[in-house]
């Protein structure tokens, strides 16, 4: 299960089932309970299906606030977070590039 459908078939998994969210929603919008049991339902059918090597499945679920996150994705600006996730993803990118330059990462 994963939203970087490129990266992870560049890998060469046996299986994907790709859900086109904002990376770290594989498997669906938070709070969605109904919609995460549906896509965990389709990442065990196709456990069960998949008769091919590299075989990918797409979810048929849309991200409801837009596509916009895709232009922004990788760049400083989180649309899909709120302030208070955006101050820990900064705090987390401070804490990797310190232990980087420790040489502990």
């Amino acid at each position: 299960m994963a939203c970087a459908k490129d990266i992870v078939e560049y890998c060469g998994v046996p299986r994907l089932l790709f859900t086109d969210f904002p990376l770290g929603n594989p498997c669906g919008e938070p709070f969605n309970a109904e919609q995460q049991r549906k896509i965990f339902s389709m990442a065990l059918d196709l456990l069960e299906s998949a008769r091919a090597p590299r075989t990918t499945v797409q979810t048929p679920f849309i991200w409801p606030h837009g596509d916009k996150w895709k232009e922004l994705f990788m760049s400083e600006a989180q649309p899909f977070l709120d302030e208070k996730a955006t101050e820990n993803w900064q705090r987390a990118k401070e804490e990797y590039r310190k232990l980087k330059k420790e040489g502990k990462v």
